[in-house]
């Protein structure tokens, strides 16, 4: 009798547990289906706007587009600067849904006129407090360097400028090529660290600075494809730019590209993104959002467009052996004050110091 008891107590017991274990399987099942059902349902349109290289920015759309195949992915490529002039005009009909590769000063601006859109993405706690905005309207993605960049066919890193203040000197005289300052977040960021660099209280000795390097300017290009065709071309053997785009273009391409990272630090500019306030497409634009900063992607871009990650969870032994050479020296910056005070500087500058040093 008590055999009997035991074998049916067993059984039951056993039933119980195929039970349990058939309802895990379906809810795995049904959570999997649940997500194969989002990536292949979302649908609509996404609209960027970005300051990134083109040729990066198809290669994320592209395989964003293998995981969400039915959003429409359309972008403009401009500057960090003309993003932030474009939204505020469009700010009561926005056009855009995402803003990819804004400067941390372009993107505070944004955030203080009510341009930005305000969320919690799944990364969030990888993301340092001095790479992304307390309210969430927006993160780092990427870490740039400020750098000083050289004609490797005519300097060496030894035998060009070492630091900032060797910029001054007479013997760069006219060979000094620099991006047109106004429209590009990466000058208006350098010029403004400039600055701050030399006095972080009053900007007189900053514009001096500058005007003794506006001496030394041969010319202001329209664009960074002038600047690099200058530059290639020997109008100029130096310019000042990121790391990342000196970077691939010495990597990637036939330009004759250096960078010498200066001795006393260089500003390291936060580079990050945005889903912009009021977006017609929200929902697609956060897709994005997490897609671009999932491990996997953001490795990749490491590995093969030179971006330095603000996620502080990725693997090291992962990056490349750029990345592990690099020694991030930077100096005091104050990026409120940068990003309060930067259009009047850079207004001043051009009114009162370009095209004056000489």
């Amino acid at each position: 009798m008590k055999k009997t008891r035991i074998l049916s107590f067993l059984l039951v017991l056993i039933l119980v547990l195929m039970a349990a274990c058939s309802s895990n399987d379906s809810k795995n099942s049904t959570n999997n289906d649940k997500k194969e059902v989002t990536a292949t349902t979302s649908s609509g349109k996404l609209v960027i706007y970005t300051g990134r290289d083109e040729a990066m920015v198809q290669q994320v759309i592209d395989q964003f587009n293998k995981k969400y195949p039915n959003i429409e992915v359309e972008f403009l490529t401009m500057g960090a600067q003309q993003i932030l002039e474009r939204l505020r005009g469009e700010k009561a009909n926005p056009q855009a849904d995402f803003w990819w590769g804004g400067t941390q000063s372009a993107l505070i601006v944004g955030a203080n006129e009510n341009l930005l859109h305000s969320w919690q993405p799944s990364f969030i706690d990888a993301i340092e407090p001095d790479h992304k905005d307390a309210a969430g309207r927006w993160f780092g993605e990427m870490l740039l360097p400020e750098v000083i960049m050289i004609n490797s066919d005519v300097l060496t890193k030894e035998t060009g400028p070492q630091d900032w203040d060797e910029l001054l000197d007479p013997k760069w005289k006219d060979q000094i090529l620099i991006r047109g300052v106004l429209a590009s977040g990466t000058m208006r960021t350098i010029y403004s660290s400039m600055i701050v660099r030399q006095d972080a209280v009053s900007p007189e000795k900053g514009y001096d600075w500058l005007l003794q390097l506006d001496a030394n300017t041969k010319e202001y290009t329209q664009d960074p494809n002038a600047l690099y065709l200058k530059l290639t071309r020997q109008e100029g053997s130096v310019s000042l730019w990121n790391l990342q785009d000196i970077l691939l273009k010495k990597y990637t391409t036939d330009y004759p590209f250096d960078y010498i990272y200066p001795n006393s630090g260089a500003p390291i500019l936060v580079d990050g993104v945005a889903v912009v306030n009021n977006a017609k497409n929200l929902e697609n634009a956060k897709l994005f959002v997490e897609f671009l900063f999932e491990k996997e992607m953001v490795t990749q871009l490491a590995n093969d467009y030179y971006q330095i990650p603000t996620r502080s969870d990725i693997d090291k032994s992962s990056m490349p052996e750029w990345y592990q050479e690099l020694n991030l020296t930077t100096f005091d910056i104050d990026w409120q004050q940068m990003s309060d005070k930067e259009t009047e500087w850079m207004e001043y500058w051009d009114n009162n110091i370009k095209g004056r040093g000489k």
